[in-house]
């Protein structure tokens, strides 16, 4: 069964509703339509808001889009996203069924973070994003207040 970008949406965030639930977290959704973000997740006293995403996996490379697109009457649109409308982006890798958390400082101006699962062949660490600096339960659990 091939699955519609909408439903891969929703899988996504819901499973990273049930992570952060999971972890104690209070998740929060918006009542309309037309917020930048998916979810308010309370990290008390902190509420972040938070954009949720699909993860792809190709070979040991997650990719996950940094921007929110559409079809207009002028074509297909892309919008990055502001620290004035979100404050990070969760993702959810199907293949893995597994959550990262992504705070906004590690994405401005990015259309695309790439999260690596596993050593390059190349031997390259140096600007490497790695997948496990981003687990979403090690990141909220250092977040979350009392």
């Amino acid at each position: 069964m091939v699955l519609t970008t909408d439903q891969k949406g929703a899988i996504a965030e819901a499973a990273i509703a049930c992570a952060a639930i999971k972890l104690g977290v209070g998740v929060f959704k918006p009542l309309s339509d037309g917020e930048r973000y998916d979810l308010i997740l309370d990290l008390r006293p902190q509420l972040v808001r938070v954009q949720c995403k699909t993860a792809v996996r190709r070979g040991s490379v997650l990719a996950i889009p940094c921007y929110s697109a559409r079809r207009s009457p002028r074509g297909f649109l892309k919008r990055l996203y502001s620290s004035a409308e979100i404050d990070a982006i969760a993702a959810y890798c199907a293949d893995l069924d597994r959550c990262f958390f992504i705070p906004f400082d590690e994405i401005p101006g990015r259309t695309c973070l790439q999260l690596r699962l596993s050593p390059a062949r190349n031997g390259q660490r140096s600007g490497v994003n790695w997948g496990d600096d981003f687990a979403f339960d090690a990141r909220l659990t250092a977040l979350l207040g009392p």
